[in-house]
């Protein structure tokens, strides 16, 4: 496995899942992240793929999430550059 450096200003893809049932129209919403829904009615989740332009727009996606009261369950790191 190799792992990939990153730093505070580099772009990447991230991979952001979250509990519940975010709604497509909201990619916008959500600085163009890819929206996608799964799950049964008991454990609906939202997975959201996209590329942010450094940490700190990870950030504000992760606080609009946050305000809007979706608990993140996972981020990952897919690619950087």
């Amino acid at each position: 496995m190799t792992i990939q450096r990153t730093n505070m200003c580099t772009p990447a893809v991230y991979r952001v899942r979250v509990q519940g049932r975010v709604p497509l129209d909201w990619s916008s919403r959500l600085m163009g992240m890819n929206i996608t829904t799964g799950g049964d009615a008991g454990a609906e989740s939202t997975t959201l793929v996209g590329r942010l332009p450094d940490q700190a727009a990870l950030s504000g996606l992760l606080n609009t999430l946050f305000e809007t009261r979706y608990p993140v369950l996972s981020v990952e790191c897919l690619e950087v550059g």
